[in-house]
């Protein structure tokens, strides 16, 4: 007969270690919505160390272990049905990196844990958890901690704070995490879970959850109720709009003339593209993205105007600056990615912000409509349905004809007239474009890349474009890809994935290569080399501080960095590191590699290096001002004329009140 729990009489105990039970709760914890449910923790990734190799990874060997939850079942009493597959990472960035890019990819409904020792190991989760709170995507992070009951004071990698004993390196996780807990106790995991699962599946409150694991708790046993155990549903919730605010917003549409809507990242995490569809049929105003937001309608959409803000298409911006209401839907309206400070520059222009979190929806001094964005889209359609509103028909042959006009700049931007030549970034983009079929998923995040797929790329499918925008981390989509082929698992035929990087973006975080491999996930790696920081350079010039530090070059005799370009082989360090690498030098080669790559069964890294863009292949320039800030006082000439420049463009700044 089972022993009972004191603090449950009657309730039947499961004697564990606190690692053990927690892995036991993760594997039988599920997130339900629409009727669809899937396993809240899939799978988790590791790195092993002396803070949790005894704790996490060996209650991890029992729970199964296997990618695809193989293994024998083992002390955690753990069936079939609910073991919890092992990935092993390389850098524990990188891990995070990953967990986002599957939970991105599972719509927010399914996500991973990542476990790491104390120490450096746990300092290396902070970038990782940052992008994921920032970009409103759930992962669990689990990382080990000094001892609880401090037998050895300091332990190695322990930090000592001379004020403070109850601290750790792992308070650096607090502020980029939605929920943090330190358990000291492993009576304590039994809330601190349930809280954890509940900020996990919270559509307006998640992001990184942080479970801090002492060492020595992590191995420690404990009676522990079967109740815990038990298969819990998480309800993704999908918030309705209040009645008052759901009118306030039918009769600011119903007063706007110039309407555009600017479609987030929260159009696709609420699964409401054809909701958009449905309500831009009806009211035929014009959408304009995020970079989260793209895909949010394809790009043949007749109501897609493409992106917005400093990346942006003319046709968005135009459309931004003139519109007398700004309608937000899921976004979170920072300034580069909308340029929200400096575009809407109607006098009259009012902004409605439909977002599931109110801290969102009142940003601009915005008329908040709170809801999810399903749930709020079908409202506001069903509440203008019968009230006969839709936009002057000039208004649409307005914005439609200069949709037309934009195409013809990026068939410009796509052609490759000479097919002999080294091609420029956006060539490559357009053979891409060429290539890529609705099937197809591009992962970028930092650099000049963005910028041009923003602009330029034809989003074919909802999920297809998969930039990370929020943070804009270098190193992100290496793992990211490796994130989204598993989350992508078992479709038949498999999904290309490719991830596109620049140099400067590869040289951060290559190391998740060796776990594709290791999987035999067919990523594809496109690796453009252009021999520095391009888009940072750009930048650099045009705040006058003229490209310093932002190419990758040998000193010059006065000490800088203007002699020949260094000698690196990035292909020959893909190839080193398992990956089957395609040269290509010419158009025509890189259009026959991209091909071959996009037909491979295992990793393939397409490696190019990359022309200067002329005025005719290039991307068309920047369609609104970004704010930053230039030096005051200067004695070069460059950035003189540069702060003369900032001081015009920073007087049309304004608040929105």
């Amino acid at each position: 007969m089972s022993p009972t729990s004191p603090a449950n009489p009657g309730c039947p105990t499961r004697r564990l270690t606190t690692a053990q039970a927690l892995v036991a709760f993760l594997a039988r914890q599920y997130t339900e919505r629409d009727g669809r449910r899937q396993r809240l923790i899939s799978a988790t990734w590791g790195i092993f160390g002396h803070g949790n190799v005894a704790g996490i990874g060996q209650a991890l060997m029992e729970a199964g272990g296997g990618r695809s939850g193989g293994g024998r079942s083992g002390g955690a009493g753990n069936g079939a049905a609910h073991r919890m597959p092992y990935l092993q990472g390389r850098s524990e960035q990188a891990m995070v990196h990953a967990a986002v890019g599957y939970a991105r990819q599972s719509g927010r409904l399914s996500a991973h844990a990542v476990t790491t020792s104390i120490g450096p190991g746990a300092t290396n989760l902070v970038t990782g958890a940052a992008l994921a709170t920032i970009n409103r995507l759930p992962v669990l992070l689990l990382p080990g901690d000094t001892f609880a009951t401090r037998p050895a004071d300091p332990v190695l990698q322990q930090l000592e704070v001379e004020y403070a004993g109850d601290v750790s390196v792992n308070d650096c996780l607090r502020p980029v995490s939605r929920y943090f807990d330190r358990i000291t106790r492993p009576e304590a995991l039994i809330p601190a879970a349930l809280q954890a699962m509940r900020v996990l599946a919270d559509p307006a409150g998640t992001g990184a959850v942080t479970l801090a694991l002492p060492q020595d708790v992590q191995a420690e046993a404990y009676d522990w109720p079967e109740e815990f155990f038990a298969e819990r549903d998480w309800h993704v919730r999908r918030p309705a709009p209040d009645t008052h605010e759901l009118e306030a917003a039918v009769r600011a549409v119903r007063s706007a003339r110039r309407p555009l809507i600017v479609a987030g990242g929260g159009i696709r995490h609420s699964a409401a593209e054809e909701t958009l569809a449905a309500f831009t049929a009806a009211t035929r105003i014009p959408v304009a993205s995020t970079q989260a937001g793209k895909g949010a309608l394809r790009h043949d959409h007749p109501a897609d105007v493409g992106g917005i803000g400093h990346t942006g298409t003319a046709t968005a911006d135009e459309l931004a600056r003139t519109a007398d209401l700004v309608i937000g839907i899921g976004t979170r309206f920072s300034d580069f990615t909308t340029a929200s400070g400096t575009l809407f520059a109607n006098p009259a222009v009012r902004v409605l912000h439909l977002n599931i979190t109110g801290f969102d929806a009142h940003k601009l001094a915005a008329l908040p409509l709170v809801a999810d964005a399903r749930a709020g889209l079908e409202a506001l359609t069903a509440a203008l349905a019968g009230r006969g509103y839709r936009v002057d028909p000039a208004y649409e042959t307005e914005y439609t004809g200069a949709k037309e006009a934009w195409e013809e700049r990026v068939e410009a931007s796509f052609a490759t007239p000479d097919p002999t030549a080294r091609p420029t970034q956006t060539q490559v983009l357009g053979l891409l474009d060429a290539l890529v079929t609705e099937d197809d998923i591009l992962i970028n995040a930092a650099g000049s890349l963005p910028g041009d797929l923003h602009k330029l790329w034809r989003t074919r499918s909802r999920d297809q474009y998969h930039v990370e925008y929020g943070y804009s981390c270098m190193g992100y989509e290496i793992p990211a890809a490796i994130g989204v082929l598993l989350a992508a698992e078992g479709r038949t035929p498999r999904r290309p994935v490719w991830a596109l990087v620049g140099d400067g973006t590869y040289l951060m975080n290559p190391t998740e290569i060796v776990t594709a491999v290791q999987e035999n996930l067919p990523l594809k790696l496109v690796v453009l080399q252009n021999h520095g920081y391009a888009s940072i350079g750009g930048l650099s010039e045009s705040v006058g501080a003229e490209r310093f530090g932002t190419a990758y070059r040998h000193r010059d005799a006065d000490g800088g960095f203007t002699g020949p370009p260094l000698p690196v082989d990035l292909a020959a360090n893909a190839a080193s590191l398992g990956m089957r690498v395609l040269r290509a030098t010419t158009v025509d080669d890189l259009r026959t590699a991209l091909s071959e790559a996009r037909d491979a069964g295992g990793p393939t890294c397409v490696y190019v290096e990359t022309e200067t863009p002329d005025t005719v292949s290039g991307p068309p320039p920047a369609q609104a001002w970004w704010d930053v800030p230039v030096a005051e006082t200067a004695s070069r000439p460059a950035a003189v004329k540069a702060r003369e420049e900032y001081d015009r463009q920073v007087a049309a700044r304004r608040r929105h009140l």
